[in-house]
């Protein structure tokens, strides 16, 4: 495979020149096995991990797939935030231009107007759902010749609430449009979800030889919440590192954190859901160029970060499910390098830790920490208690969310600060409740309550 090139695949000598530019001589193998379909107009569903080269498998497709005399916009990529909507823009931008397309983000915290008048003149937009709802509601653009959708991270956005939103959006694009669907899992309602809006669709389930754990090193480290800043400083000294990103469960937290180890000399940022887009975009560039070595970031802030150089994952706060734990990590090891992921665990999450690991298969490096695995059927207390507020009466973190009710309430356009009724608890930055579950505040069909704000839009 690592013979081909991309003009094996039917990718015009333009396109090929400007990968090739940015070293991108033969195609990962995600882009192998998903590009001949997706320039051959064919609708497809590929369920990669993330960092296996998905954002240029369907950026080629995009670029390749309309001209330049097309109207505009001709593309459409659904994102669940905005870090990804402008992470993808960088990505493909070079690849566009090689083509005579233009390409523009549209997302919440900058300005409507100016993004208005770039997505109208667009060939390509990637766009958040609530903005881009209300660039629709505005008239600022219409999506009736998109004849190629791309609906990015779906798993993710389904998980936010997004759901009503983008069957909205999707409802106004070509019917006869090709559709690129790309999702960590393609099971249950995701999948469901897939069907309705593909025709078809070739289906590439690609998962690398041996998994995650070849380029990731697990590490769990027992901690007291009085030695948990200390040792997280004794991780961050380490000589070998490079890049590390921090994950915290609050955006409290996060700014928290980085007080405190400015006081040990140590420079972070923080990237979560109350900074502003411009804050935001600072802290990340900040982080990418090396300037500031520490990221403490939250998981919703975080989502879709690709960023090189990242050695390691350290989990301040534990993650709230094996997903989470698993997207988590995978900010390190990127498109085959190796990385280091660090879970700190407390004493009284040592259980729920426990259910993880036995889930994730890392029983060896448990028992390196002291620890166990749990025993097939076995619970933990909760990390859903810890991290979701009152179980009992279905309230949200620290965003402050409403009770769990019988139907989902909140605005979908809510981004990152909506909630979504799944079982699961709240992930604090959403600012919002989720709703409990059965029998535990709120029915299985449980909403939870409405944003703190629009943050995410």
């Amino acid at each position: 495979m690592s013979a081909v090139t991309f003009a094996d695949l039917g990718v015009s000598n333009a396109v090929a020149e400007a990968l090739a530019e940015r070293g991108m001589t033969s195609p990962f193998a995600v882009q192998e096995l998903a590009l001949p379909d997706a320039l051959a107009g064919r609708d497809v569903l590929v369920s990669s991990p993330t960092g296996s080269g998905k954002t240029i498998a369907f950026g080629v497709a995009l670029v390749e797939g309309i001209e330049a005399e097309d109207p505009r916009p001709s593309a459409l990529v659904l994102v669940p935030t905005r870090e990804l909507a402008t992470q993808i823009v960088d990505e493909i931008r070079e690849i566009a231009h090689s083509r005579a397309l233009a390409i523009t983000a549209v997302y919440g915290g900058a300005g409507l107007e100016k993004q208005s008048r770039l997505s109208s003149r667009s060939h390509i937009v990637v766009a958040t759902p609530g903005r881009l709802e209300d660039l629709l509601q505005r008239g600022a653009l219409s999506l009736a010749q998109v004849k190629l959708l791309v609906l990015d991270e779906a798993d993710r956005m389904l998980d936010m609430g997004f759901q009503p939103a983008v069957k909205r959006i999707v409802a106004q694009t070509n019917p006869n449009r090709q559709t690129l669907f790309l999702s960590a899992t393609l099971d249950g309602k995701v999948g469901d979800v897939a069907r309705a809006y593909t025709r078809d669709p070739k289906l590439i389930e690609y998962k690398p030889a041996g998994g995650a754990k070849v380029n990731i090193e697990h590490r769990f480290q027992q901690v007291t919440r009085d030695d948990k800043i200390d040792e997280l400083v004794n991780q961050l000294q380490d000589k070998d590192r490079g890049l590390a990103v921090v994950f915290v469960k609050t955006k409290f937290g996060a700014d928290k954190v980085v007080r405190k180890l400015a006081g040990y000399k140590i420079d972070a940022v923080a990237l979560h859901g109350n900074r502003s887009q411009a804050q935001r975009r600072k802290a990340l560039e900040a982080f990418e160029d090396g300037r500031v070595t520490t990221l403490v970031a939250t998981d919703v802030a975080a989502r879709g970060l690709d960023v090189a150089g990242v050695t390691h994952v350290i989990q301040y706060d534990i993650p709230i499910d094996v997903e989470t734990y698993t997207h988590r990590v995978g900010r390190t090891a990127r498109a085959g390098a190796s990385g280091i992921g660090v879970t700190f665990v407390e004493p009284e999450e040592v259980r729920d830790v426990g259910v993880m690991g036995r889930d994730l298969k890392l029983g060896e490096q448990l028992g390196a920490a002291g620890m166990r695995v749990a025993d097939p059927g076995e619970k933990g207390p909760g990390v859903h208690r810890k991290q979701g507020g009152n179980r009992g009466s279905g309230r949200g973190g620290a965003g402050g969310g409403g009770r769990g009710q019988s139907r989902s309430n909140h605005s979908p356009r809510q981004e990152q600060g909506s909630s979504y009724g799944r079982s699961r608890g709240e992930r604090s930055d959403h600012g919002g409740g989720r709703g409990g579950r059965q029998g535990q505040g709120g029915s299985s069909r449980s909403g939870g309550g409405r944003s703190g704000g629009r943050g995410g839009r």
